[in-house]
């Protein structure tokens, strides 16, 4: 350093003798100006007088201080030229010494925000937490349903246990304030004010607490006759057979029926006459809908807490059965609205159907999303049989062979048929190419059974003994992958239909397998479609835009 110090002060002195010589040799002169040579210094200015003082320096790699050193010295910038592409960073002195850190106390550090300094390396390391057992793969719901590597951590859950803990105490202490004030001001105010408990489980429909809404201005006509009684004045004969008259397309919308807040998963003709339409929405509500005259809202059942899945008529269509995803079966009059019984399995029911035999019109099977079917008798409302074969949530069921048989598709992608009343397998259809089936329906000739497949195509079986796959029909083109459109047939079997995810309508023709028809029917995914057994070109559709739409 003094070696660069004496080096900068002898080149300034002989720029200045020289320049001194200079001028005295030529001498003065007032014409001419003497030249401004630039001073160019070959080494920069060194500051000697702090970098020379041993009693602050500080060794390179030193892990203590024997004197007692000022923090302004221990926080000065490094001496010396500045670096052209070096941003200025303050260094601390000091040493670093390695040590071997576990990856979980590491990020544990580091996401808590401590990225200037560590924790006390040699302090005891942070035990891992245990996290809950995985449960068991087949349970879907309760205390051993399947959580997988996403379960929680057992401190997490204590703690979220103390938090519900401390919110039911702040509650209660918060109910008791409200309590106290309200006797105070009970003279001041006429009503006291609710508290929010009260008004959350006010809107909660308990079993035994349902209700119905009489929409119309009578419930009997001047004959005594209800909205059963089937209409004589309409150009239609409701007490014939179905499939008489050969089916044509529809091609326009006549009329839309809005009254659900929510979309429509299902919509079921009333049987035989076919001249009231029963809706499920999923804003917990079940309406019954006028289809000739006014094609007004006749009914609204409620009674249940969320989203209705499934609706099925026994035979007569005086009862039917409705299944939410509130774990609830509940059977309902259809004239009086009045619930008759409120069944449950503690699971998810996803479908359910009454069984056609006169015989046994008191017996529904329902499919739960516990990989069950259960059978269940009105009369009693206690299950009497189980059929347990299934991996996963059963979607469908439909009756063959005369009401015999049924068969059962499920989320395990697997097709299997049953003897009614006996609960083992008779058939089982599992192939690689299969997926899910969430919609199944049977020909009006009872020989096949159409399967809206999940890969967006709709396969046909035998509805025989053999139950064999049709590989020469096949029908395509719609989109309907991840919903559970539903399949239909027309009354006299030459057209089958289907929606899709894209709010269309798809007809193709039952001999050739292709695309009739396809028009755009709602906004949303359509979800039903339900052709008119008697009318020759009239169907009904709903979709999850909360419209049911009648085409001709």
């Amino acid at each position: 350093m003094e070696v660069l110090a004496q080096y900068h002060s002898d080149a300034s002195q002989s720029l200045s003798e020289a320049e001194s010589g200079d001028n005295t040799a030529n001498g003065p002169s007032a014409d001419v100006q003497p030249l401004k040579r630039v001073k160019i210094e070959l080494a920069p200015t060194v500051f000697t007088s702090a970098a020379t003082s041993e009693e602050f320096a500080l060794p390179v790699g030193a892990t203590s201080i024997t004197t007692n050193v000022p923090y302004d010295q221990l926080a000065a910038p490094v001496y010396g030229p500045n670096h052209p592409y070096r941003p200025t960073v303050v260094e601390k002195p000091g040493s670093v010494e390695s040590y071997a850190l576990s990856n979980y106390d590491f990020h544990t550090q580091f996401y808590q925000g401590v990225k200037q300094y560590a924790t006390k390396p040699f302090a005891e390391p942070a035990k891992k937490r245990k996290r809950r057992k995985r449960g068991d793969p087949g349970e879907f719901e309760g205390e051993s349903k399947y959580m997988g590597p996403w379960a929680a951590h057992e401190s997490s859950a204590d703690s979220a246990d103390d938090d519900e803990e401390e919110a039911k105490e702040e509650g209660k202490a918060d109910t008791k304030t409200t309590e106290e004030a309200d006797t105070k001001t009970k003279g001041e105010d006429e009503e006291p004010k609710e508290t929010a408990v009260a008004a959350i489980t006010s809107h909660f429909i308990t079993p035994g607490s349902e209700r119905t809404i009489f929409h119309g201005t009578e419930e009997r006509d001047y004959l005594g006759r209800t909205y059963m009684a089937i209409p004589r004045d309409v150009d239609v004969d409701l007490d014939g057979e179905p499939g008489r008259q050969n089916c044509f397309l529809p091609k326009k919308c006549i009329h839309v029926w809005s009254g659900h807040t929510k979309g429509v998963n299902a919509i079921r003709f009333l049987p035989r006459s076919a001249h009231l339409l029963l809706s499920a929405g999923m804003d917990n509500k079940i309406k019954l809908w006028q289809v000739y005259h006014d094609r007004k809202c006749l009914r609204t059942y409620m009674g249940h807490n969320k989203a209705v899945r499934d609706i099925a008529f026994n035979n007569d269509g005086r009862k039917f059965l409705s299944a939410s995803y509130d774990k609830y079966i509940k059977l309902w009059d259809t004239e009086t609205g009045q619930c008759i019984r409120s069944l449950t399995t503690k699971k998810i029911p996803y479908c359910v159907r009454f069984n056609p035999d006169h015989d046994k019109h008191n017996l529904f099977l329902a499919g739960c999303s516990d990989k069950k079917v259960y059978q269940f008798d009105c009369t009693t409302g206690k299950v009497v049989q189980e059929y347990d074969q299934h991996l996963g949530a059963v979607n469908t069921i439909t009756f063959v062979d005369d009401n015999r048989r049924f068969v059962t598709t499920s989320d395990d992608k697997t097709l299997r048929a049953w003897e009614f009343d006996i609960p083992v397998v008779i058939k089982y259809i599992a192939e690689p190419h299969m997926h899910s089936m969430p919609s199944v329906s049977l020909h009006p000739n009872k020989k096949w059974l159409a399967c809206q497949s999940l890969d967006n195509q709709i396969v046909i079986y035998g509805a025989r003994d053999r139950f064999r796959i049709n590989r020469k029909k096949r029908f395509t083109g719609h989109l309907v992958a991840g919903y559970a459109c539903q399949v239909n047939f027309s009354p006299d079997g030459r057209f089958l239909m289907s929606g899709d995810s894209e709010g269309k309508m798809w007809f193709w023709d039952w001999k050739t397998c292709r695309v009739f028809k396809k028009m755009k029917a709602h906004d949303s995914v359509v979800m039903g479609c339900e052709w008119h057994p008697h009318e020759t070109s009239k169907v009904a559709t709903c979709g999850w835009d909360g419209l049911i739409k009648y085409w001709d």
